[in-house]
């Protein structure tokens, strides 16, 4: 008789799952074992370890600007020229600058940038150009182009993991004293210098005519300077022309800078000089505390863990700027806190009450000698020097503050009646052409005439009916007069866009155009008010060129890469003010130069009728013709004066008996057919192979 037994009835869910693991089991022939788990804390625990910032930005090298070789060559010009320009300045010296690109294989540039600073010494040769966030402006309140202490090492970290060559340092203190020479890579694991040359310690190059040779013999590159430092990195790059190209940024520091020299060779060996247009530096800027509106309740906490023992009145008098006796009195008095108490007897609790009454006291704005502003004169002297135009225009906003920070804005504005093209006679074209040696005529226009562009040089060559690589050493006498017409007749202005130039702390800003505070307040300011055309959301068109400059101790930049402003609205606010100050120097010079222009058209009107009037008027009533006439040309004159209005270089009218208008002394109008700055006239160092203009 068969055994039965009982059991309660297992849900169908787990049966299920139990039946199939036991078939499984069954079928493997083993028992049924309970699931491991894959890791356990201890073992996650061993894994982790600590990342070291060079690691970190090797992988992310994206968030530093190197995202393609186009910006990273770019962005290593840029982050060289900034630290040459600091180092000269803080060292009182009028800066002057080389930079030299040359083409080494397939996609490699060699970046050379040397200055005639004070130097650096020895010890901090290393460590400066192999060490990442290792610098003296991160911690320092006052104006400066860098802040993180990140840029140039960085930019030599890209160069050895994309070429394997090393960065190579020659830097000078005096010229009695030995040049340091170093070949460095930095160890990502550590963050580290490595130096490669001089069984690990460099080489010193003696002074005088010994080092010289010392140079020569190992083709170290050097312009002979009493003192300065040369940087050299190999890097994968390209080239281009254009819209963010080295060449654009150049011209755009030259603008910004007028007291500084700069000499640039590009990798097809043309030469340029940007000349100092203003023999005296900057005033430099002070370092001045933290504001109290700037401080963030976990700093203030911080501060306060980490201060010498005072008491809670000295603490914020010391430690913050414009925190008089009175103001820490309230500030104590809000919080609660006694005056005497020492700063180890309070806690996170007190840092906050601290924090709550620093929001509801009035405390005056931080000074303002911490920045240092590029100064409407010298806007205009710079614009002038480098952007072809007839009329320019600066102003410089007062001081204003945002999170305790001060910073000052700062517009210029040039506006071109004319391309540089219309401005050319026969022969200067012909003399022109026959200096120059690119090998083509669209590469002649382009490299010829500044400001010109890709597209305009297009329209030209095709309204000359010239083929498109056709040398312009080559034109005939027949084919040289068409491009003359061409160039004369063609409107290359047409549908021309507002060209924005974006400053922070005298740098210029590149990229991420779109997502930039400058270039969303200059889109939302209505510039048709200002006599020029704009389609809602977009820039307006016309041949102008505004510059905007922001100088703060603290620019508060969208990313690690430095290529946008973050939109504050009070930093909005004082650039909405400045363009709307240009803005309107800008509509006056319009306006009146339309009414001039309108009163000639009506003095032409009446010079065409004017003899059959008189001789008409003269056969009726007797009246002597010419007499007539000579009346007639009179009232014809003075009904259309102001045809005959001309402005000298600051907008006033130069007429004995002008109708009033004042444009004020930030303003320069010039003939745009004689400005230096239209015509580029250079010639080529070297011989070598030329390639294409490459065009954004």
């Amino acid at each position: 008789m068969a055994k039965t037994t009982s059991r309660k009835k297992k849900p169908a869910t787990s049966q299920a799952g139990e039946s199939a693991t036991n078939g499984t089991a069954a079928a493997n022939g083993t028992a049924v074992r309970k699931s491991r788990r894959r890791s356990d804390a201890k073992s996650m625990a061993a894994n982790q370890k600590e990342i070291s910032v060079s690691e970190f930005f090797a992988k992310n090298r994206h968030l530093l600007g190197f995202d393609n070789p186009r910006k990273a060559l770019l962005t290593t010009v840029k982050e060289a020229v900034d630290n040459s320009l600091d180092a000269c300045e803080e060292a009182g010296i009028l800066p002057e600058i080389w930079v030299h690109i040359q083409q080494t294989g397939n996609g490699r540039y060699k970046v050379g940038i040397q200055d005639n600073g004070p130097g650096i010494l020895k010890k901090q040769i290393p460590l400066i150009f192999g060490k990442l966030l290792y610098g003296s402006k991160f911690h320092r309140l006052r104006q400066s182009r860098g802040q993180q202490g990140i840029g140039i090492s960085a930019a030599g970290m890209y160069g050895v993991q994309t070429t394997g060559k090393p960065v190579k340092i020659i830097s000078k203190v005096s010229p009695r004293k030995p040049a340091h020479y170093y070949e460095i890579q930095i160890d990502t694991k550590k963050n580290e210098p490595k130096i490669l040359n001089g069984r690990g310690d460099g080489v010193d190059i003696p002074p005088g005519e010994k080092g010289a040779k010392v140079i020569e013999k190992h083709g170290i590159e050097w312009v002979d300077q009493r003192h300065g430092t040369r940087v050299t990195i190999e890097l994968e790059a390209k080239f281009v022309r254009g819209r963010g190209s080295v060449d654009e940024y150049l011209q755009q520091t030259a603008i910004a800078n007028p007291h500084i020299t700069l000499h640039y060779v590009d990798p097809e060996d043309y030469e340029y000089e940007y000349n100092r247009s203003a023999d005296v530096l900057p005033p430099e800027p002070k370092e001045i505390k933290p504001h109290p509106y700037g401080v963030e309740v976990g700093r203030l906490a911080q501060m306060i863990e980490e201060s010498d023992p005072m008491s809670i009145s000295e603490f914020l008098r010391s430690k913050f700027s414009r925190v008089t006796p009175a103001v820490a009195r309230k500030l104590c008095e809000g919080a609660k806190v006694k005056p005497r108490v020492g700063v180890r007897k309070l806690d996170r609790t007190h840092a906050d009450a601290i924090f709550q009454a620093i929001q509801t006291t009035k405390i005056s704005p931080p000074a303002t000698d911490c920045i240092c502003p590029i100064g409407e004169d010298l806007i205009l002297k710079g614009l002038h020097q480098v952007v072809p135009g007839e009329f320019y225009a600066a102003a410089t906003r007062p001081p204003s503050v945002y999170r305790g920070n001060p910073f000052q804005i700062e517009v210029g504005l040039a506006y071109g009646g004319s391309a540089p093209t219309q401005n050319v006679t026969m022969d200067l074209l012909i003399e022109l052409l026959e200096e120059t040696d690119t090998r083509t005529v669209r590469q002649f226009l382009i490299h010829t005439f500044n400001g010109l562009g890709g597209e305009g040089a297009d329209k030209i060559v095709k309204a000359a009916a010239l083929k498109t690589r056709q040398a312009p050493s080559g034109l005939k006498p027949k084919e040289r007069e068409r491009l003359f017409d061409a160039m004369k007749n063609i409107n290359v202005a047409e549908g021309q866009q507002m060209e924005v130039m974006r400053y922070a702390n005298r740098v210029p800003l590149q990229f991420q155009q779109a997502a930039c505070a400058v270039t969303q307040t200059v889109v939302g300011t209505n510039w048709r008010g200002y006599g020029l055309s704009q389609s809602r959301g977009a820039l307006p068109k016309g041949p102008v060129s505004i510059m905007v400059h922001i100088a703060s101790v603290w620019v508060p930049f969208t990313s690690e890469s430095k290529e946008a402003i973050a939109s504050y609205p009070e930093i909005q606010k004082e650039i909405r003010l400045g363009l709307q100050a240009v803005g309107r120097k800008l509509g006056m010079f319009l306006r009146r130069r339309m009414k001039v222009r309108q009163q000639s058209d009506r003095r032409e009107i009446f010079m065409r009728y004017l003899k059959e009037v008189s001789g008409a008027v003269s056969s009726i009533n007797g009246v002597g013709q010419d007499d007539l006439y000579e009346e007639l040309l009179k009232v014809a004159k003075k009904v259309t004066a102001d045809a005959d209005m001309k402005l000298d270089d600051r907008g006033r009218p130069i007429e004995e008996d002008p109708k009033e208008l004042d444009l004020g002394d930030n303003v320069l109008i010039v003939d745009p057919a004689e400005h230096e700055a239209a015509i580029n006239r250079v010639e080529k160092v070297d011989e070598g192979e030329e390639e294409e203009y490459e065009e954004e």
